[in-house]
């Protein structure tokens, strides 16, 4: 075990034999019922120890750092035939890779399979798949709840196999990685710490099972870095269900994913404020065209939540499925109008 992995689980363990020294203070007396409850505090903190380790042992092996001409990031072995998922951001516009095992300190080649940017979701895969390959076990996104506790396994800032500790924040959050970039759906919010390099690592429950992809960290709105304790990660049944589909067909090819069928740009109002996304161009027969968009159009709502800009109207529409009917509103010539619209799929 590294110096890292042992540091991270003695703090743990150091925080939870405080909080137990604490409530037996407060219990007062020195009674026999706060000397009972002291010692099981102490048993808890041992057991939670050995639980972490436990999961430490059994998951990281599985765990990968991923060299790139532009960097490195983190995967997770898929299964035995050598396959990694992985961010698409961390792979960035290479097609082959050097892949460093826990267990291993010779590189292994791999090449890209298929990535799925919309998703920042990729699948690479080892030329040559090594017999004592460890496949991560895929948790169960509906079992996730907020609060239970996780590790979050990966190569932060080039520190290979570090393992950092949190709960669960927050479920079914939508992302936008800013103007131009991906909006990503239904993702799992941990505090966690995730850095640069955690990307593509494993975030992990205390049955040793990954329940999701770390993607991205908060950044303070006022651009002053990364905020600390709010980190995202791709929840396990999208990794699974798309991971798949790139294995099988070396694309993806349902992608569950709401669209409106329009291309736009934000548009500015009074003050130079974002005030709506503006239609460029309405795909021949998709939802917008089938309610009557045209380019020129400026969308100011989706199902009753205001859009902005181009990164509102894709959080919108991330909050939706394929098939879904919602109520989109937009301004013409001055006039607003609103009609229903069955999405369709990216």
């Amino acid at each position: 075990m590294t110096g890292s992995r042992r540091n991270t689980l003695a703090t743990c363990a150091a925080a939870l034999c405080a909080a137990a020294l604490l409530s037996a203070c407060s219990g007062g007396g020195g009674s026999r019922d706060g000397g009972i409850a002291d010692a099981g505090h102490a048993g808890s903190a041992a057991s939670l120890d050995e639980t972490f380790q436990q999961v430490v042992g059994d998951v990281l092996p599985s765990v990968v750092q991923i060299t790139t001409e532009q960097g490195l990031g983190s995967g997770v072995v898929y299964d035995s035939d050598g396959h990694i998922v992985t961010n698409a951001h961390v792979l960035g516009d290479s097609d082959h890779f050097e892949v460093l095992m826990a267990n291993n300190r010779k590189p292994l080649a791999a090449r890209l399979v298929a990535d799925y940017p919309p998703q920042d979701l990729a699948v690479i895969r080892l030329e040559d798949a090594p017999d004592d390959l460890n496949p991560a076990t895929f948790g169960k996104s509906s079992d996730v709840e907020v609060g239970q506790m996780v590790l979050a396994m990966g190569n932060p800032l080039g520190l290979d196999s570090s393992v950092t500790q949190g709960i669960v924040s927050a479920v079914g959050r939508s992302l936008s990685e800013g103007e131009g970039g991906a909006t990503l759906s239904n993702l799992v919010q941990t505090s966690a710490p995730i850095n640069p390099g955690n990307s593509g690592g494993a975030l992990v429950n205390l049955g040793g099972e990954v329940i999701g992809i770390p993607t991205i960290g908060a950044m303070e709105p006022d651009g002053g870095g990364q905020a600390a304790g709010i980190g995202f990660a791709i929840p396990a049944a999208t990794v699974t269900d798309l991971a798949d589909q790139m294995i099988e067909n070396g694309k993806v090819t349902d992608s569950g994913r709401a669209a409106l069928g329009v291309t736009v740009r934000t548009v500015l109002g009074e003050g130079f404020r974002p005030a709506g996304a503006a239609v460029v161009d309405v795909a021949d027969d998709g939802p917008a065209a089938d309610a009557g968009l045209r380019a020129g159009d400026v969308i100011i709502a989706v199902a009753e939540e205001q859009v902005t800009d181009v990164v509102s109207l894709a959080e919108a529409l991330a909050s939706h499925q394929p098939g879904d009917t919602v109520e989109v509103t937009w301004e013409r010539d001055d006039n607003e109008e609103s009609a229903k619209v069955k999405l369709d799929e990216v």
